[in-house]
């Protein structure tokens, strides 16, 4: 039973939040500290550890509350909860953006963005280097 609940409030999350990993602090604290998964102070402490190890704070929350509640299987669902929103998405967007590059105007309106992409990058390389 908690994996399923791991899974569908990680899922929730993933599905809802929008802003990246700071974004969603806010929903997992609910969340978390409403099932009794996890004290105030324990919760501070997972985002100190989530923040310092490599990867998305989302991720990695997801991880260590679905691991300290149901072990591995219980970090792999809440970690699939998490993720499976964002993945359906990109995977929808790249079954559609296939079909749209087909037409002229998109690749026209590409072609246009692709230099203002590149003046943006410069512009930032230029002011972090001033």
């Amino acid at each position: 039973m908690i994996y399923l609940q791991l899974f569908l409030n990680f899922l929730k999350i993933g599905a809802l939040s929008f802003g990246g990993g700071y974004g969603m602090i806010a929903v997992v604290k609910e969340t978390v500290i409403s099932n009794a998964w996890l004290t105030e102070t324990e919760f501070l402490d997972f985002v100190a550890v989530a923040e310092s190890t490599p990867g998305p704070l989302a991720v990695n929350m997801a991880t260590f509350v679905g691991s300290s509640q149901g072990g591995f299987l219980g970090a792999l669902t809440a970690t699939l909860g998490v993720i499976l929103p964002s993945f359906v998405i990109i995977l929808l967007i790249a079954a559609i953006i296939n079909n749209l590059l087909k037409f002229a105007g998109v690749q026209a309106a590409l072609g246009g963005i692709r230099p203002a992409i590149t003046a943006l990058i410069f512009a930032t390389a230029i002011t972090m280097i001033l």
